[in-house]
């Protein structure tokens, strides 16, 4: 099963449809498997008495700037259908939930700060699509546990990928904790069933291949048109040249995951005769008793030739044949 990558648009549209647009195009040709948007209401994401919240003033106008338009997810999704990429949104919100089902979306997404909140996983549960879960910020094991049986309430045989992530923007190298994807995958083997990816919101791009090496099966990365771009969400997201690197070396540390299924992989039968064999250290005559004086080993292996995993078993043998220095022996070449 190929890696499911979610390039994460977030607010980077800017509330400029044609901009959007251009993610999705971005998103497409990096080879990602996903676009994804967020859909959330400054009237219904924080209590109107927060005003400053996480270094951020006047919290609630923030998210007014940023929201996306709820007109536009029709056509983004049709957008996204017409270039063969799969359209995404995390809904935050009822209404959300109920838009992105009856628009058709293949899963829902619940965000990391969500995942902790019973009442809103069991809403989405509710709608029997496959769910991709961020793991909650200070999120232990036990937290996911929790997750997962909210879900359960609604839905009895779930389709769940939970996602390893910091919760921080940026978050750094530090405090990745890329071995939290191993007790997931242990927990999922206990019997929770689940897959494991991440979210990944270190800067640049070399977290998510390692992320893959270690297991992880989808991965979601914030990008953005330029990081010059004024929004809050630019400045921490991967540029469009480094979603396309990201992508292909994602796609090559899969690879790098194959089991060998033979004695040789096909690049190493152009070498497979680069072993050592028993070769004479001098000229050998017939009757002679093959000692470390007399025979060594040395490259390559050849067709007949008595190969260095051999040579302890050819001391003491007697030569049949004359074998002249540097020459390579040959089965033929002592007597049983």
């Amino acid at each position: 099963m190929s890696v499911f990558v979610i390039a994460e648009a977030g607010a980077n549209h800017d509330r400029k449809l044609e901009q959007a647009f251009e993610l999705v195009r971005i998103a497409k040709n990096s080879g990602a498997d996903a676009v994804k948007f967020q859909t959330y209401s400054s009237e219904t994401l924080y209590a109107k008495s927060v005003k400053d919240f996480a270094g951020y003033k006047n919290i609630n106008q923030l998210i007014k700037n940023i929201e996306l338009p709820r007109s536009w997810q029709k056509d983004i999704k049709m957008f996204c259908d017409d270039l063969d990429i799969e359209f995404m949104s995390t809904p935050f919100d009822e209404a959300a939930v109920e838009e992105l089902y009856n628009l058709g979306v293949k899963r829902l997404k619940i965000a990391g700060f969500e995942s902790t909140d019973p009442r809103f996983v069991r809403m989405v549960a509710s709608t029997g699509l496959p769910l991709i879960i961020t793991s909650g910020i200070g999120s232990n094991l036990e937290q996911v546990k929790q997750t997962i049986s909210w879900v359960l309430e609604e839905n009895k045989n779930p389709d769940i990928t939970i996602l390893h992530g910091n919760n921080a923007y940026p978050t750094p190298f530090s405090d990745s904790n890329l071995g939290q994807i191993a007790k997931l995958i242990d927990l999922s083997v206990e019997g929770y069933g689940f897959r494991v990816g991440i979210s990944d919101h270190t800067e640049g791009i070399l977290v998510p291949p390692i992320a893959v090496a270690l297991g992880a099966t989808s991965v979601e990365k914030h990008f953005t048109i330029s990081r010059d771009l004024s929004g809050p969400d630019h400045k921490f997201a991967i540029e469009p040249n480094e979603l396309e690197k990201m992508v292909t070396n994602i796609r090559f540390a899969q690879e790098c995951l194959n089991v060998k299924s033979g004695i040789f992989t096909n690049s190493e039968k152009t070498f497979k005769n680069a072993t050592r064999s028993v070769v004479a250290k001098r000229d050998i005559y017939p009757g002679e008793c093959l000692t470390s004086d007399n025979i060594t080993t040395m490259r390559p292996f050849i067709d007949g030739s008595i190969s260095a995993k051999k040579f302890y078993k050819t001391l003491y043998k007697v030569a049949k044949n004359k074998i002249l220095k540097n020459e390579i022996l040959l089965e033929g070449d002592i007597k049983a």
